[in-house]
């Protein structure tokens, strides 16, 4: 059996945050980095900074005490990470312009090609860590109202007429972008052509009353302020979500959604200026250990140790993924034709 109980702390953090979202404490200030590290009337050695994306929020807290104790047992030093967290691509943006991280963990690897091509990153960064530098991943689901009213099983029922859907901004949030691809992507997998792909999207964008800065902000919208009929984010955040209100609200697995690999790489610059690439690159590979993986997996996201996986499959129900290589040539290629400053997402929006 999975968990009797939510992650000890996460839900009531989910509360905390999405109210205090509501009042706009935490939405997108980037180089508002919040200390994680663990109380001690030492002064810390060391201090780096994690700059990652909005809904890692929780996972990163239950995380990082656990990474400081392993550290300090094997090299007696004491060690504090600071948080930020926001939009991932406002969040990568931000490091491009200064903001000083250690290192960054998204949910896209384009925000960290971004930072490679700015020469912050190494640009083969993928083969520093397994899996593509990706210890986890998700997909999209649905999260809908008690009952679903609305009936709404698939991306195309997202574009009927009378639907509300909330997603955030693709420009800026990587849980928009993901959305985007795919119901994109969920025509072709049927057989279905770019006019057809291009038809359902312009649909389902018609649908959204409001485009949120990033995921958590959409997760208040449709939780706290009530807009919509379904919201569309990651499989953690909607797990989350039924753990804290279950009673309100039901998650819909579509029959295909897109592979959301969690990506994550070192600052290079960063780290180098500041001495700490032993602390860095040991804190992203702590990321793939059975003691990291097993937090990552009580946190819904799906771990990449596959004895873990198994474990907790009873929260990780079978569902096809596509890449954004099988139907989009990669990241880079995606980006230029949907969602660089006039391509189809910017087409799209502004004919609704």
């Amino acid at each position: 059996m999975f968990l009797t109980t939510p992650a000890p702390g996460a839900i009531s953090r989910l509360r905390t945050t999405m109210l205090r979202s509501k009042a706009g404490a935490f939405l997108g200030i980037a180089a508002a980095a919040v200390s994680f590290g663990i109380a001690s009337p030492a002064r810390a050695d060391t201090t780096m900074l994690n700059v990652s994306y909005d809904v890692a929020r929780e996972l990163f807290k239950d995380i990082n005490p656990l990474f400081i104790a392993d550290w300090k047992q094997k090299t007696g030093e004491t060690i504090t990470i600071n948080q930020s967290h926001g939009g991932s691509s406002k969040q990568a943006r931000a490091v491009a312009d200064g903001l000083e991280a250690a290192v960054v963990t998204m949910n896209q690897a384009n925000d960290i090609d971004m930072l490679a091509k700015r020469g912050l990153v190494a640009t083969d960064w993928r083969k520093k860590f397994p899996d593509n530098a990706a210890p986890f991943y998700s997909t999209m689901v649905y999260l809908v109202r008690k009952g679903n009213p609305k009936h709404i099983q698939d991306w195309e029922d997202l574009g009927k007429p009378g639907v509300q859907v909330v997603i955030p901004n693709p420009k800026v949030a990587g849980n928009g972008r993901y959305t985007y691809l795919a119901a994109w992507g969920s025509v072709l997998e049927k057989g279905g052509n770019e006019t057809q792909a291009r038809d359902l999207v312009s649909r389902i964008f018609k649908n959204v009353p409001v485009l949120d800065s990033g995921g958590r902000a959409a997760t208040t919208t449709f939780t706290q302020r009530e807009i919509g009929d379904v919201l569309v984010t990651f499989e953690n955040e909607v797990q989350l979500v039924k753990k804290e209100m279950g009673s309100n609200f039901d998650i819909v697995y579509p029959p295909s959604s897109i592979l959301a690999e969690s990506p994550v790489a070192v600052v290079d610059k960063v780290v180098d200026r500041k001495n700490l690439r032993k602390q860095a690159t040991a804190y992203l590979q702590f990321l793939y250990t059975p003691q990291a993986q097993e937090v990552i997996a009580r946190h819904f996201y799906r771990p990449r140790d596959e004895a873990i996986l198994k474990k907790h499959s009873e929260y990780f129900k079978p569902i096809k993924l596509f890449t954004v290589e099988k139907y989009f040539g990669g990241w880079d290629a995606a980006q230029k034709k949907h969602f660089d400053d006039g391509g189809e997402f910017d087409k799209i929006y502004t004919k609704r």
